[in-house]
């Protein structure tokens, strides 16, 4: 069950980077659009939390940690393309399976059969084949520190959900906790970020700016749209968590990437290398080990 679960999970955050890819080629303010993504997964919980008579117990408060850490997760991701080379940090982000993994040994006593073990190794692995480039050499690690961060954090946010299920917590008030700092957080940044470029740009590029972008009311429905995905793949990955191996369960979803790059093949017309076609064979074949062993 939780393979399916997680898998399904996989699917929703695929649509949901598939959006975000497309948005990234519009021009779209992307903290304003993350500040919607997460107000629809905070409306959603909460109505949901009251719709279904959950409790808000203090254990729910996790939510606050998983929202913090996505924040940050995206935060330290987004700085180090910005500053860094996209192929490093494409890679690190494709790791937190292996923090979650060490920390779940660590923290919780969890440890993989010898199967369980193959299939997480080829799944990891085919990920990685999936995001390397050719083009990345020992000498040319600008933006890893901010790579690390992102892996470490994306980590811990699976943790930190797999930790509400073993407390029990309620499914819909945690992740209301989770969306709404979450929106906190991705608000304040767009804000900020707004108060600067208002003080650095003239008045006539303001207006090439409204002209050619999307306003602000668009580019945040927009996010509220792309919300969903992110609201459902969430109650997926926590109920996966809560039946299924953490480490496990995490690396199933990261195969999300697959999707994208499906998408990108299609509708961008992006010739798949082969190293990328030899990723998503190794990758299938781990998700087939892990059904059969």
């Amino acid at each position: 069950m939780w393979l399916l679960l997680a898998a399904l999970s996989a699917l929703c955050f695929g649509l949901r980077g598939i959006f975000y890819h497309w948005s990234s080629q519009q021009g779209i303010d992307r903290n304003l659009m993350l500040f919607g993504v997460f107000f629809t997964g905070a409306v959603a919980s909460v109505s949901a939390s009251f719709i279904f008579g959950q409790d808000w117990t203090a254990s729910a408060l996790t939510g606050l940690f998983m929202g913090t850490f996505s924040f940050v997760a995206n935060a330290c991701m987004f700085q180090g393309f910005a500053v860094g080379k996209s192929s490093l940090i494409a890679i690190l982000t494709g790791l937190p399976p292996v923090v979650v993994v060490v920390l779940a040994y660590v923290l919780w006593g969890e440890t993989l059969t010898l199967g369980q073990l193959f299939a997480f190794v080829l799944i990891v692995v085919g990920i990685l084949t999936v995001r390397y480039s050719n083009d990345l050499r020992i000498g040319n690690l600008q933006g890893a520190q901010w790579g690390l961060l992102a892996m470490l954090f994306f980590g811990m946010n699976d943790m930190a959900g797999k930790y509400s299920t073993k407390l029990e917590a309620e499914l819909f008030p945690t992740l209301s906790y989770m969306f709404t700092i979450g929106s906190f957080f991705f608000a304040v940044w767009w804000l900020v970020d707004k108060n600067k470029k208002s003080k650095t740009v003239t008045t006539t590029e303001v207006v090439q700016v409204k002209q050619g972008g999307w306003s602000e009311k668009r580019t945040f429905l927009w996010g509220m749209l792309i919300g969903l995905t992110n609201f459902f793949g969430m109650i997926l990955i926590i109920t996966a968590f809560k039946y299924g191996v953490t480490s496990l369960v995490s690396a199933v979803v990261a195969i999300n990437v697959l999707m994208i790059l499906l998408y990108t093949r299609v509708f961008v017309k992006v010739k798949f290398s082969r190293l990328e076609v030899t990723g998503m064979a190794i990758s299938l074949i781990g998700i087939l080990a892990l059904r059969l062993l």
